[in-house]
């Protein structure tokens, strides 16, 4: 080939390249102003059914454990002496809700804001009182199984008693409060009112 058609040639090949990329960005002009990519943000924070569900499914949530000690004595009158049975009780009371009785709608959120609606703060377990732990202190005369039974009765009643009081139940709630307000805060929400059914 002579270098006047070689010329011809890389003129054609230029020519080629330069309409390809003028038609290129004719494009893209065009396509930019028929495509429009806009970000809409949502505020709101979605809780779906199942979050809600696997949160219930906690069950039985602690927030106060009282751990304690009853000396319990009766004293059966006698006609020469008198009997005396004297026991050392220990347990553990646990305060705290149980999410198994949430009602529907337990949990309401709008937006960034959530309103959380808990149980009564109560007592988890009834049976608190560890038998394995309890001492006898001291024993004179003859007792029953029902004399032991009303021995272990009172020593339930008096670790009711020093255990379930405002303070501490108030204390629990605070605990609840926090506990529930940390997790709503993790989930991205961050107006949070915690309330106690009555």
């Amino acid at each position: 080939m002579s270098n006047k058609g070689k010329n011809n040639l890389e003129l054609l090949v230029k020519a080629l390249m330069l309409v390809a990329i003028i038609i290129f960005l004719w494009w893209l002009l065009i396509a930019e102003k028929d495509n429009h990519v806009s970000v809409e943000v949502d505020d709101g924070i979605n809780i779906t059914p199942e979050q809600i569900q696997s949160i219930r499914d906690i069950g039985q949530w602690e927030f106060l454990s009282i751990s304690n000690e009853e000396l319990v004595d009766t004293v059966r009158k006698g006609l020469f002496s008198d009997d005396q049975l004297v026991r050392i009780y220990y347990g553990t009371l646990r305060l705290g809700v149980d999410l198994s009785k949430t009602k529907n709608n337990w949990i309401s959120a709008h937006g960034d804001t959530v309103v959380v609606t808990l149980p009564k703060v109560g007592l988890l377990d009834k049976e608190f009182i560890d038998e394995t732990r309890t001492k006898a202190f001291y024993e004179s005369g003859r007792w029953t199984a029902r004399d032991r039974e009303a021995l272990y009765r009172k020593a339930n009643r008096q670790m009711l008693s020093h255990a379930l009081t405002k303070q501490n139940l108030k204390t629990a709630e605070a605990n609840a409060e926090d506990h529930v307000r940390q997790m709503m805060k993790a989930m991205g929400f961050n107006t949070i009112t915690v309330k106690f059914e009555k």
